[in-house]
């Protein structure tokens, strides 16, 4: 499951780059919640949550069967 993550936050990641951003893949738990780090200009911004669950959560729940929620570390 996450090399599929990892593969899944590669499509992600030239949106987040592009406005200065990134994610980072920090931990896969049993129970399917996809733990995240929000860094560079993600890190601050006050859309970071809407980006989380909008952005990140959305694409990771239909590219990864198995992901319940994504978290910010």
């Amino acid at each position: 499951m996450r090399e599929k993550i990892e593969a899944a936050l590669g499509k992600i990641r030239p949106s987040l780059q592009a406005d200065g951003g990134d994610v980072e893949l920090v931990e896969v738990t049993d129970g399917g919640i996809v733990r995240v780090r929000l860094t560079g200009a993600c890190k601050g911004c006050p859309m970071s949550q809407m980006t989380l669950k909008s952005g990140v959560e959305r694409i990771l729940k239909q590219e990864v069967p198995g992901v319940k929620a994504v978290e910010s570390v």
